[in-house]
């Protein structure tokens, strides 16, 4: 697979759990892609942040609702 198609993925993974097939092809290729290991992580640390201010935004009132 290309590097793009394993970003999607990697977004992918986050949102729903991937079949057995995407999980080994994502494995494989961050074990042997420097760059996508970097996206990955930069994927997972941003995916963190989101989760952690979510209970934030809704204790004040700031929820994505509100930005429209």
């Amino acid at each position: 697979m290309i590097c793009r198609e394993i970003t999607k993925l990697m977004s992918q993974r986050l949102d729903v759990p991937l079949g057995i097939k995407d999980r080994l092809l994502l494995q494989m290729h961050i074990g042997m892609c420097g760059a996508c290991r970097e996206c990955n992580r930069q994927f997972e640390l941003l995916h963190q942040a989101g989760n952690a201010y979510e209970p934030l935004a809704h204790e004040q009132g700031n929820t994505t609702e509100n930005l429209s």
